[in-house]
Order: C-alpha cells, then structure tokens, then sequence
C-alpha cells in the first residue's frame, strides 16, 4: 500500500472542488447571518460524556473515540456539530429568550452514513432555540431550502414527517414499544410483509396502523387524507398531521411530499423532522427538524429546532466550477511593477506573476490579459 492511499471514504479536496466549497460556505453564511443567525465554532474534539449527551446511540456508533493524554478521560472526534451548539445554547450563553445560532466546520464518522458518503463531512448548519411554535419549523424549512436554492439547485424535493404519528401508534401497545428498534428498521425499508409478521404479536389497533405507515408517502393532500382513513383518530396523531398540512401549505412554489414512515432520528427529534432531496444525489441532502429539551443534560431544557447539510455534497451536486479569469505579470522587483501588481490585486483582480524560464499550469485560472510595459507605463493588454 503506497504511502499516498487515504483510508476509505476519505478523500482530499483539489483546488477546482475546495474554491466552489469555499464560496458556497461564504454565500451561506451570509444568508444565516441576513436571517439573524450568529456563527460559533465549537471544538474539533471534547469529552465523551458531554459530546454525546442526549444524542442517541446512532450518534456513539458514529464517533471515533479516543484517550486524552492530558487528562486521562475518554475524548470522541465530533461526529455531528449539533449536540456542541446545544451546549453552548444552554451552558455558555444562557439566554432568555430566542436564540439563533450557525455554525461550519469538518466532522467525522466512524462509519459512512450512506451510498457515497464520506466520513468527513464539511457540515454546515442552522440552530434555532427558545421558541416551540410552528413559526420557528418554518423558518427553518426556509432556511434550508434558500440554502439548496443559493446553490442553484433548481431540482429539490422538501419531504415532511412527523414522529408524533408513530410515537402515537406505539403507545397502543407495551409490545410494540418493546420492539421499537426492529419496528424502525422495518419501517425504513417500508419492509410491509415483515411489519405484518410482527404484527401477529400486537393489537389489532396498533398492527394495521404500523403496516398502513409504509403506504402513507407522496403528495401531501392525498397522504393526509388517506392517513386520516386508516389511522386511529388519537388527538396526538390528528394534531401532528394538522401541523404537517399547515406546513406543507407554506411552500405553494416548492414540491412538498410527505414520508410517515421515515423513523430515522427517533430516539433524537421530538416531532416535526425533514428532509430536503436533489436531483442527482441518492440521500437526503439536507436533514432537519424538531429536537426539544436535548439542552436538558446541559443543564437547561429548550425548544429546539434546526438542519445541517454537508457542503462537500451540496457542491458536488453543481455545475464543474470554471477557471477564474486572471491576469499574467512578469516577475520583477521593480517599484513600478510591484506597484501595478498591487494597485489591480487591490480592485479584486486576480493577478499571476510568472517565475523566469517557468511554464505555469493553473487549473483555477485563465490568463486572458498581461501586464507589459509600454511607453505609458504597467498597462494590462488582452492576451492575443
């Protein structure tokens, strides 16, 4: 194995792929910030027991884990950046009342999360805080969404569910809550027969309305009226899909689906979660949604809600980034010369002074223009 090989699902980032990256992170963080959402930047590493606190066991399998030298204790590498932001949100700025809250930067799982992934997603993302209303979901769902739009993406899908349904229907039955973790995996693989067998042990009630959830996905009118046909009419479920039909109705010019079956992130949203898919890319580019109280460990209950995206992703699925236009210079020592080079540098001009006797390849610039010296001093010529 040469020295050069990086582990699997581990890649470098070349100069084309790192520029779009880097003005895509700039560009959304401009609109976080326009929205009112402020930048932190937790630590790459912290203790296991604050890192993981009320994050689920999804989450532990996913982090690499390590001693610190210092101190003895058990260290993890941040696998997401959500359960940091919760901490600062509680612990470090205490505040009373909203807080909205932004952040980027490289995490790393022990495990790749899905077809093409990598393990060290450039996560960027979005936290709102304080407010348990819908008014908060929705402007997260349209934060999410300027994000993909921002990017240029015109072939996006937002997907809705909600686990108030099916945290509902397994409160039918003690047996159905004891087999919650396969009844997830069934769930996810919309696996109808293997619902079904497993129903053979549960109550009439609960077993036809975890085998009808598979069946309740696509467009948001017919998968709610369907759903309010063949689930029990608890209150909880007739106020989750309420709150999905009002949300749905907020985005007229966005195509809106509805998943009832989507059980990822169980045991860490609290109700509203979705999903934002694009064309091209087989997962969900952007996941989100409600995490109330996970503050709670930290010392401070809070209604929470937000999303993240990977940037490495969301670029890929872009247009090849096209070579800046720049200008070719001598290289010289000359005032006047050095003077010129700094004046055009100065205006934005992307300016590429040429060692003597070298042949540059750039792959992020084009050389349409020079520098030469001519009777009226340093002028910039197009390049014939």
């Amino acid at each position: 194995m040469g020295k050069w090989l990086l582990p699997e699902n581990l890649a470098d980032i070349l100069p084309a792929e790192a520029r779009r990256i880097e003005e895509l992170r700039r560009s959304l963080l401009d609109i976080y910030r326009s929205y009112g959402y402020e930048l932190v930047m937790p630590p790459l590493v912290e203790y296991l027991d604050s890192l993981l606190s009320g994050s689920g066991s999804d989450l532990e399998l996913h982090t690499f884990k390590l001693v610190d030298q210092l101190s003895g204790r058990s260290m993890g590498v941040r696998a997401d950046m959500t359960p940091q932001v919760t901490r600062i949100d509680a612990h470090l700025l205490n505040r009373a009342g909203t807080t909205r809250l932004c952040y980027y930067g490289s995490v790393l799982h022990a495990l790749p999360r899905g077809l093409w992934a990598t393990r060290e997603p450039l996560q960027i993302g979005a936290e709102l805080y304080g407010h348990a209303g819908p008014e908060a979901d929705l402007e997260i769902m349209q934060l999410a969404l300027a994000s993909v739009q921002k990017a240029g993406i015109n072939g996006y899908r937002l997907e809705l569910s909600h686990l108030g349904v099916l945290r509902a229907i397994l409160a039918l039955d003690p047996v159905a809550q004891q087999q919650s973790e396969v009844i997830f995996k069934l769930l996810r693989d919309k696996d109808v027969p293997g619902l079904a067998e497993l129903s053979a042990d549960l109550s009439d009630t609960c077993a036809q309305a975890l085998q009808a959830l598979p069946t309740l996905y696509g467009g948001v009118p017919a998968v709610l009226e369907r759903a309010r046909r063949v689930l029990p009419g608890l209150p909880a479920i007739t106020k989750a899909l309420d709150e999905l039909a009002s949300l749905a109705a907020a985005f007229p010019d966005a195509p809106v689906g509805i998943d009832l079956a989507d059980a990822r992130g169980f045991h860490y949203h609290t109700g509203v979660f979705f999903a934002v898919y694009c064309e091209g890319w087989p997962n969900a580019v952007i996941r989100g949604g409600r995490f109330n109280d996970v503050g709670k460990v930290y010392g401070r209950a809070r209604p929470a809600t937000g999303f993240s995206l990977d940037l490495r992703e969301l670029a890929g699925l872009l247009e090849p980034a096209q070579p800046s236009k720049a200008i070719r210079a001598p290289w010289g020592l000359e005032a006047s010369l050095q003077d010129a080079v700094r004046a055009l540098r100065k205006t934005g001009e992307i300016v590429v002074q040429v060692f003597p006797d070298q042949h540059n390849e750039h792959q992020e610039f084009e050389c349409d223009r020079e520098l030469v010296l001519n009777e009226q001093g340093w002028q910039v010529q197009p390049i014939q």
